[in-house]
């Protein structure tokens, strides 16, 4: 078992001024009921469902729902009547997709719906309604729209996540807990799976501080689990809080729950995108000492990648070698991680040994390889890799070929040798013709003045907007020039971006050919 005071080192990271401003606890319906009543799941497989809609009818609705939306409910329900269409669950969805921000149109046509006899609603289209009511930020209407829900008995988890979230959005903390209290008094009970899945989407929403306090207001109602606070470890590194991440981290262990190895990587890799390398490797000792058996590829692979990123190769070894007295054996991205280590300090012919033991290439060696020829100023190197990545059938993304003008160009353009095809002709002159002037307005000027100074060129950006018919012309005259003037790297690279790349028809042609292979 781990002990509790292995993980103290994270207690130097936690201020004792830092904490977290909450609102008192709104005790509606504190108690819990007798009989608690169980969600109500929609069958998903129901006819009312599966029926296509007809679009001639669906555009006559959505045009009156908008030109009457300022209308009395009297005229709209009248002008609907009149009007031949279907109504169905299906048809209630797509009129609430035609208006995804605008509350009003779906809102009249949810009270219409009421006034029909046949048609009863269902927690999917409650939960479409009152999504569309958030995110047009109508609080006081999508609060009581979702009491609504609770006095129908319609309610599901879902409900609960897209409640607290919209509420968070807007922090509005105190309606967040009092989701809770409120279903609590429709019969609904407290429950910490529900609690989790709501602070999981507000964790994966970047919410986590909103999450931290409804898990905290709820405490006497709800008693959290490891669940609940490895999903708010993990919102916190993910916002890069390494802080608060601290502090949850030492509150679940005095509570008595052991961090995941989830958890611990999570916290890792926080501390290493903050320069923290002694404290990361700190952690990672100590579940070295105390849970060796937990630890695997992917604890090993986040610590050789982040060693080999800092230059240091004599710890990655060490840790490399680990991995492999236990058994565990290396994948891709691992070794990636130590070609890339190898060549960017010089020790080319090692790496290339290291490739030679590799059973099947990925984009990710090849990745490491390049960007590690690269960081060495061989362009022409990383483009005879770049030939043989697809000469042996591994399809270049569009991260290659941005790592690749970067090297060869410059992250902020260089002047090329030849005055009429170089960096300025090309890229400053196609954001010109694509019509981004405000974008090309200082690298113009640097052509003018040379010591002016311009940002870092966004070449994914400029790929995107040459990712048409126009752009597979472009590059491929492009790439003519290129060789005319005996730039042969960079003439391939453009070349095979305009034959693979430039349209989606042919990204999707090239995803094609590489499944057959």
């Amino acid at each position: 078992m781990l002990k509790p005071t292995i993980f103290r080192p994270f207690t130097f990271l936690v201020s004792p001024h830092r904490h977290l401003h909450t609102s008192p606890i709104n005790p509606l319906a504190a108690s819990p009921p007798t009989n608690t009543i169980q969600f109500a799941y929609p069958q998903l497989d129901s006819p009312n469902f599966a029926k296509p809609v007809n679009e001639t009818h669906l555009l006559r609705v959505c045009t009156i729902l908008y030109q009457q939306q300022y209308s009395s409910d009297q005229k709209i329900h009248n002008n609907l009547c009149k009007t031949t269409f279907d109504l169905t669950h299906e048809f209630f969805l797509q009129v609430c997709n035609k208006f995804q921000y605008s509350w009003r149109p779906v809102y009249k046509f949810y009270e219409f719906t009421k006034t029909q006899p046949h048609f009863n609603h269902t927690p999917i289209t409650f939960h479409k309604l009152i999504d569309v009511i958030g995110k047009s930020r109508n609080i006081e209407l999508f609060w009581e729209v979702f009491q609504e829900i609770g006095r129908c008995k319609l309610v599901t988890p879902k409900t609960y996540v897209v409640g607290v979230k919209t509420m968070a959005s807007v922090r509005e903390l105190k309606k967040c807990v009092g989701v809770f209290h409120v279903m609590n008094g429709f019969g609904y009970g407290y429950s910490v799976d529900v609690l989790n899945k709501v602070v999981e989407s507000l964790c994966r929403s970047k919410l986590v501080e909103e999450a931290e306090h409804v898990v905290l207001k709820l405490k006497d109602w709800i008693k959290p689990n490891g669940v609940t606070y490895r999903w708010l470890i993990y919102g916190f590194c993910d916002v890069g809080d390494v802080i608060e991440a601290s502090k949850i981290w030492n509150l679940m262990v005095d509570e008595g729950f052991e961090p995941d190895i989830a958890s611990v990587e999570a916290m890792m890799e926080t501390l290493f995108k903050n320069n923290k390398y002694v404290e990361a490797l700190k952690v990672f000792q100590s579940v070295r000492v105390n849970r060796m058996s937990e630890l695997g590829v992917s604890t090993y692979r986040l610590v050789i990648n982040w060693l080999c990123k800092k230059g240091k190769l004599g710890e990655s070894y060490l840790v490399f070698e680990e991995m492999q007295k236990r058994g565990i054996k290396a994948d891709n991205h691992t070794l990636a991680s130590i070609t890339f280590g190898l060549i960017s300090r010089g020790r080319v012919m090692e790496a290339y040994r290291v490739v030679e033991g590799i059973e099947k290439l990925d984009t990710s060696v090849y990745h490491g390889m390049i960007k590690g020829l690269l960081r060495l100023k061989r362009a022409r190197e990383a483009t005879e890799v770049f030939r043989e990545m697809i000469k042996r059938g591994c399809e270049p993304i569009m991260h290659t070929y941005v790592m690749l003008l970067q090297g060869h160009l410059g992250k902020r353009g260089r002047k090329g040798l030849d005055p009429l095809v170089n960096f300025d002709t090309i890229f400053v002159g196609g954001l010109v013709k694509a019509g981004k002037t405000l974008e090309a307005n200082k690298y113009a000027e640097r052509l003018l003045y040379r010591k002016v100074e311009v940002p870092r060129f966004d070449y994914n950006k400029f790929l995107h907007y040459y990712s048409n018919e126009e752009g597979v012309v472009m590059f491929e005259v492009m790439s003519k020039k290129l060789r005319e003037v005996g730039q042969f790297d960079l003439a391939d690279i453009f070349a095979r971006y305009g034959e693979k790349m430039a349209t989606r028809d042919r990204r999707r042609i090239r995803t094609t050919e590489s499944r057959l292979l």
